[in-house]
């Protein structure tokens, strides 16, 4: 049964799934959910008694020439000290006709990868083209996934980066070092995420807080803000003042309405203050049925929990890829 089966470590999942490549199936991802051509199982998240980690599984078909895909794993916040990747897990890939395996990959890896692809695809379809001064706050493995990947859709001429623990700031002043080199713009590392923040065109919050880093107060006109961390009930990595301006803008995008309403802490405490009633699919907007940004002043929100359809396109796009090289 395994002679068949490709076996895919990270290092191979990032090799072969490139930002273009990665940012390609998150748009492929989110167009097939705004249509309704996808198939999205509920997702399962639970929270340990034991310590602060979160299990997570999922299963999504992306399309009918692509089977259906598996994820399961956990977040683990107490690895961000150690620089390790917070996000652990496996992707099991399935046959599109008969169901057998047909490749097992590294979860983390293709985590990393779909996620700051995702931001990349939600930052595209609203952001005005004057967008070019990104804020970073966090200093785990997302943080520089996210530059990379929004310098592929943005032409950014700055980044700021700041971290809510101290320690990890050091980590954020060598990848400011590294940054111009790497990808030719200016980066520098921040005392505060106010300063961060300030000025910027285009936030991005990847921190796993349970309470606010970013402040509605601080925003300037016209910028989106993403949160990726913001995936359980309990974690807010925005104040309520952010979702205010982005409800009077009409501009609070979730990747999933019916997901984020259980999972993500900032639009779960909208709903039920009634601030929020009907947050925009990321989907919707990239098929025309809806608009994130009406006014180049607009501020957009976006709150992204993660979604299996996610992993499915982006685990058939390495799929595709390996098996190109074994021709």
């Amino acid at each position: 049964m395994t002679d068949d089966v490709l076996f895919l470590s990270g290092p191979q999942v990032t090799r072969l799934l490139d930002a273009d490549t990665a940012i390609a199936s998150q748009r492929a991802a989110f167009t097939a959910l705004g249509s309704g051509a996808a198939d999205l199982s509920a997702k399962i998240m639970h929270s340990s008694r034991f310590d602060d980690s979160v299990v997570f599984a999922y299963v999504s078909r992306l399309s009918a020439d692509s089977g259906a895909v598996a994820k399961s794993g956990s977040v683990n916040p107490g690895n961000a000290a150690a620089g390790l990747p917070t996000i652990h897990a496996v992707l099991s890939v399935l046959d599109p006709v008969t169901g057998r395996l047909t490749a097992v990959m590294d979860g983390a890896a293709v985590t990393i990868l779909r996620m700051a692809a995702a931001s990349a695809v939600a930052v595209d379809a609203p952001a005005t083209p004057d967008s070019t001064d990104l804020a970073v706050l966090g200093s785990g493995t997302q943080a520089p996934a996210h530059v990379r990947a929004i310098a592929r859709v943005r032409p950014l001429k700055s980044v700021r980066l700041w971290s809510p623990t101290p320690r990890n700031r050091n980590r954020n002043r060598n990848r400011a070092a590294e940054t111009p080199a790497e990808l030719g713009f200016p980066a520098e590392a921040v005392g505060s995420a106010e300063e961060a923040v300030s000025g910027a065109s285009l936030v991005v919050a990847c921190t796993l807080s349970r309470t606010p880093v970013v402040h509605g107060e601080w925003l300037a006109p016209g910028c989106t803000v993403v949160s990726m961390g913001s995936f359980e009930p309990t974690r807010r990595e925005v104040d309520t003042d952010v979702l205010r301006r982005g409800v009077l803008s009409e501009a609070v995008v979730v990747d999933d309405p019916a997901t984020a309403a259980e999972h993500a802490g900032p639009v779960v405490d909208a709903l039920r203050a009634g601030l929020l009633t009907d947050p925009v699919g990321l989907g919707e907007v990239l098929t025309g049925r809806a608009v994130a940004r009406a006014a180049p002043g607009d501020i957009v929100y976006y709150n992204s929990v993660g979604l299996g359809i996610q992993d499915a396109a982006a685990a058939w796009a390495v799929v595709q890829a390996a098996k190109g090289e074994r021709r």
